[in-house]
């Protein structure tokens, strides 16, 4: 059956930012594989200390997202890939008047992907490359000769002061050029103190800049879509299940708790969590160029790339398994025997990883010191640990992004292209899901071979051992001081048994 999409980008030559990133590369391998007509692919490349823009576009074919074209004999289409050198945080992009003069005259579909996801980055920093990054994006769009499409990445979250959300732009929370004028003016520390009063109910700059973002796509008055994915996860079906390169949401969770590191997580297990998979984001973005120059650019359309409305997940769904797939796949290059334990609280959370995280880390360390290795976990749980304060809202807090534009999307494609550029979650299983997802971290960013599992498993077996051994320890010398110390007054209580059993479960 002929193919309505890859039809649209027949010939056409796209313009890509923020292709380096886990989204835009997978974007990019997409329109690549199933596209393979389209005319050429500019991508917006950061020249690096000590590395040209070429050299970074051959370190991008290297990512493992690319392996699929390269076992189907397919690497001939990287020759539609174009470098061009700019930054969406200078001005005018930072392109070259050639550069610039190029892609007036080419592009016909644009993807900004650029973005600063760093819940930390100061106000200043997120106003320059989300929100004034946007503009630049826009004012180009605007010079193109012949744009069929803008299509702007945004986030589900913008609208994080709402606990229902629909697809259209909300009213800004700020004036914009108030706020440009603030950044302008004020120094370091007095917008730093001044940021909460402008974000007033935002949960960070982040969410804040990102939704003001939407209204310089809007005010632009150019055949545009905006896309709001919610945290994007692993890949469902493309290019192979489980593919990822991202620490972000689950899979960084499992990176941690497959090595045996981090043993607890704060969850409301009952709360739905929002979790999409990277491949139906990547078809949603590119359904969505279609869509407007189908619609001939009428009318701005956001769409929801969500799953809490259409396919809600809920921890609760997969407690009972983590464990049983960290062991099914485990590392070779574990250090301890893994096994992760789900905590309804901050507080729960902070008082078990005293135990389970700080004080083995602390020994870890300190034992990687002695053997003239890096020690690290020491700073990792630190960073988790001052990060909870940032995260708490997203962690407790339920929202629903409704998604019936989107869902409207799907059942307007062909057979054809529904299969070829999926975007519906609903048949998803999460249980099927999170077993890709475990193999997926552990060959894409615990970087371990299918090929070792055996010996991984192996391994497993002798931690498990070493784990029982120390919890036997542990619970005999925590029975033997508190009965030695304590026995007059807390075995008349009858406390000492659920005492123990407290310290013993931290462990």
């Amino acid at each position: 059956m002929a193919s309505d999409i890859m039809n649209f980008y027949k010939d056409k030559t796209v313009f890509i930012t923020g292709g380096t990133g886990f989204l835009g590369v997978c974007l990019i391998e997409k329109l690549l594989r199933s596209c393979p007509d389209i005319k050429n692919i500019y991508l917006l490349i950061r020249p690096k200390k000590g590395k040209q823009i070429g050299e970074r576009l051959e370190e991008l074919k290297k990512n493992s997202v690319f392996d699929r074209l390269k076992e189907e004999n397919k690497t001939h289409l990287f020759d539609k890939l174009i470098p061009v050198a700019g930054d969406v945080g200078e001005d005018n992009l930072g392109l070259s008047s050639e550069d610039r003069l190029t892609l007036v005259g080419e592009v016909q579909i644009i993807f900004h992907c650029a973005a600063t996801l760093d819940f930390e980055a100061d106000l200043k920093s997120n106003t320059n490359i989300n929100l004034l990054g946007t503009r630049r994006v826009v004012e180009l769009s605007q010079e193109v000769r012949d744009l069929k499409a803008l299509v702007h990445v945004s986030s589900a979250y913008v609208n994080a002061v709402l606990l229902e959300v629909d697809e259209h732009v909300y009213p800004a929370p700020y004036d914009v050029n108030e706020l440009l004028k603030l950044v302008e003016k004020l120094d370091s520390a007095t917008l730093e103190a001044e940021t909460p009063n402008i974000l007033k109910d935002h949960p960070n700059s982040y969410t804040f800049t990102k939704h003001l973002a939407e209204h310089e796509v809007k005010n632009g008055r150019v055949p545009a879509a905006i896309v709001r994915p919610s945290m994007i996860t692993a890949a469902w079906k493309e290019p192979v299940p489980g593919w990822t390169i991202s620490k972000n949401g689950p899979q960084g969770f499992l990176m941690g708790a497959s090595k045996g590191v981090v043993r607890r997580l704060p969850v409301a297990k009952h709360l739905i969590y929002d979790y999409i998979p990277v491949d139906l984001v990547v078809n949603t973005l590119i359904a969505a160029a279609c869509a407007v120059d189908r619609d001939g650019g009428r009318e701005l359309k956001v769409f929801h790339s969500t799953s809490s409305t259409a396919n809600p997940f809920k921890w609760v769904a997969v407690e009972k398994k983590i464990n049983v797939y960290l062991h099914k796949f485990p590392l070779l290059s574990a250090v301890w025997y893994p096994h992760l334990k789900l905590l309804p609280s901050i507080f729960l959370f902070r008082i078990s990883v005293l135990f389970v995280h700080m004080i083995p880390a602390y020994i870890l360390d300190t034992i990687t010191k002695l053997a003239g290795g890096r020690p690290i976990l020491v700073r990792l749980h630190t960073n988790v640990n001052n990060s909870l304060n940032r995260l708490t809202r997203f962690i407790f807090t339920e929202w629903r992004f409704h998604n019936p534009r989107t869902m409207e999307l799907y059942k307007s494609l062909s057979e054809s292209d529904k299969q070829l550029f999926d975007l519906d979650i609903r048949p998803l299983v999460w249980e099927d899901y999170f077993v890709n997802l475990t193999q997926g971290v552990r060959t894409f960013l615990n970087k371990e071979s299918p090929k070792t599992l055996a010996k991984a498993r192996s391994k497993d077996k002798i931690l498990l051992v070493a784990h029982l051994a120390l919890q036997a320890s542990i619970l005999g010398s925590i029975w033997w001081i508190v009965k030695t110390l304590l026995a007059s007054t807390w075995t008349k209580t009858g406390l000492i048994v659920p005492l123990t059993y407290v310290l013993f479960e931290q462990f």
